[in-house]
């Protein structure tokens, strides 16, 4: 069995499981957030559902349009908050003790290797990273999950990326994913895992995994994850996760539909062009076309954590963002904000003219904290660039690393980092 196999069956109580069966699963941890829970919550108490299975492996974090934009936003956080205080949800996050969801759990040492996590938000797949499963539902399977402690699967199919090499300097996860997309396309692992594995390993670091992990599901993927090293474990030490969990690893004759051997040497600076994750190009090349943009936003589930926050730092130490570009810089958590306070970075980017934020999901999907205007063109370090995912119709998105985007907020063009 794969890595994924391997976890399925552990949950569904089977000595093994195989492509396309049909299981019921224990979940380990249930997510939503202020968007997806409202309609969970209506669900469950519709279903006439009176408890949950277990207060303690159910998580709301209101992070999409929190602080409230608006009467609606704050309806609907207000029903999650009365439903976290009536069930007694202990991992209940908001306005002041919140963060992007998917860089707080894993920073709450809320996951961990081996374990089955859904969630009602489709990047739930980042918790691969940490050699779990992780996969976005729908509202109502959250509402049955939430009150039964398990739901329902199809087990994937399989596709092994094989790492090899090291990351050149100023190339990143982001690179890395956007480049793996590109090459199989946004439908390229439809309803499969993406399994990553391989020497190359040792040269991604733990957020790196999280951004290619959070990034499969613009592949079609169910889920991806990551085999478990010594980088891995490190990360959860530091998170303080001393509960019991189990390491999977891929058997040497598991069935993968197809191998991708990736060279990570090989990869530069890359760049999804509109208006799908699977156009890229290669930032050098497109450089010379002076592609002027009017907003740059580093931050989101995909890169806010505090690596991203020091090569933005980095790039913006004593200089100044483009009179023509808005640099909007968001911290995926609170923990985060504290750490770039600490090492001066929040200085170092009001000095270079850029607005930070509270921890929020907001402008990737167009929801707040910068919605683009008409034929606007933005530079942004989020995850998806479909047609008017952040504002007008007419509106263009390019997906980045946090190193490009930091360059081309100082020269007000699409630049490559150097």
């Amino acid at each position: 069995m794969t890595i994924t196999q391997k976890i399925l069956a552990k949950h569904a109580g089977l000595d093994k499981v195989w492509e396309g069966q049909l299981i019921k699963a224990k979940v380990d941890l249930v997510l939503g957030n202020d968007i997806t829970s409202p309609v969970a919550i209506k669900e469950f108490e519709k279903a006439s559902f009176e408890k949950v299975f277990n207060n303690e492996k159910i998580v709301m974090v209101m992070d999409h349009f929190v602080p409230n934009k608006d009467i609606k936003a704050a309806e609907q956080c207000r029903i999650c908050r009365e439903f976290a205080s009536k069930h007694n949800i202990i991992h209940y996050y908001d306005v002041g003790d919140m963060g992007i969801e998917h860089a707080l759990l894993p920073e709450k040492g809320l996951i961990a290797p081996g374990e089955l996590i859904i969630g009602a938000d489709s990047h739930t797949c980042t918790y691969g990273a940490f050699g779990a499963f992780g996969a976005g539902v729908g509202s109502t399977d959250m509402a049955g999950a939430m009150a039964v402690g398990y739901t329902w699967f199809k087990v994937p199919a399989a596709i092994k990326f094989n790492f090899t090499g090291s990351l050149k300097e100023n190339v990143s996860g982001k690179d890395v994913i956007l480049n793996i997309i590109g090459n199989i396309g946004v439908d390229g692992a439809l309803y499969k895992s993406m399994e990553f594995m391989g020497s190359g390993l040792s040269a991604l670091t733990i957020d790196d995994r999280a951004t290619i992990a959070n990034m499969a599901v613009e592949a079609g993927a169910k889920n991806g994850v990551f085999e478990v090293d010594e980088i891995t474990i490190n990360y959860l030490n530091s998170v303080n996760v001393t509960r019991d969990y189990t390491i999977f690893k891929a058997d040497e004759d598991a069935v993968y539909e197809k191998t991708y051997d990736i060279n990570l040497s090989e990869i530069e600076p890359t760049i999804a062009c509109p208006h799908l994750p699977d156009n890229i190009k290669n930032v050098s090349d497109i450089e010379n076309e002076k592609i002027k943009i009017d907003q740059v936003v580093i931050g989101s589930c995909t890169n806010g954590r505090l690596s991203d926050m020091k090569i933005a730092a980095d790039i913006l130490k004593d200089k100044r963002v483009h009179k023509d570009v808005r640099c909007i810089i968001i911290p995926a958590t609170q923990k985060i904000y504290k750490e770039c306070i600490k090492n001066g970075y929040i200085e170092i980017f009001i000095d270079a003219g850029c607005a930070v934020s509270t921890p929020t999901c907001g402008p990737c999907l167009g929801g707040y904290m910068g919605i683009l205007a008409k034929n606007e063109i933005a530079l942004t370090t989020t995850n998806r660039n479909f047609v008017g995912r952040m504002g007008h119709e007419t509106s263009k998105i390019y997906l980045s690393s946090p190193a490009t985007a930091a360059t081309s907020a100082l020269t007000g063009y699409i630049t490559e980092p150097k």
